[in-house]
């Protein structure tokens, strides 16, 4: 069993979700929005610092994952995405938590199937996948769907030396 703190970074709603990965089976511990309304950039991004290390402490993560960077079409806004995740990192890595990242594409693609899945169907997905009664606001959904990617990446990184190691000796007897 694996705790792990999914990160959807956001320089206004960082979305977050804390889920337990068991035998065959995700859980949901936890799943909110960090709302940073403070009028500066730098107020913003403490308040982003200060609401992960709170949530750290109040349910002990294991290991993090975070959405990477991609590029918008408004420059502004993607420096600013860019230091709130700089912010949540530096945040975690102070902690020596374990720092994952996977790409939009990648996130969508594990929970959904499609790489391009529209806002509507991670959230329905990750209702279903976590058992929820109803769908999270779109950025904790969003968090949590970062932190299912994980726990099954994280599950087949986990087989990939075994399955390795049975092909290596079903080709040595073969021969």
């Amino acid at each position: 069993m694996i705790r792990i703190l999914g990160i959807d970074p956001g320089s206004r709603i960082t979305g977050y979700g804390i889920i337990e990965m068991r035998p065959n089976q995700a859980v949901c511990i936890s799943h909110g929005c960090i709302k940073a309304q403070q009028d500066t950039l730098a107020e913003r991004l403490k308040h982003i610092h200060l609401g992960l290390t709170d949530l750290i402490e109040q349910f002990a993560p294991e290991e993090m994952a975070i959405e990477s960077v991609f590029v918008h079409r408004n420059v502004d806004s993607a420096l600013k995405l860019g230091q709130a995740r700089g912010a949540a990192i530096a945040c975690v890595a102070l902690t020596s938590l374990p720092v994952n990242e996977y790409s939009p594409a990648e996130i969508k693609k594990s929970v959904v199937g499609r790489g391009n899945a529209a806002k509507s169907q991670v959230q329905h997905m990750v209702k279903a996948i976590l058992g929820l009664h109803k769908s999270p606001q779109a950025d904790a959904a969003d968090a949590l769907a970062v932190a299912l990617c994980h726990g099954h990446s994280r599950d087949l990184k986990s087989l990939l030396p075994q399955l390795r190691s049975s092909r290596r000796n079903k080709r040595w007897k073969s021969t």
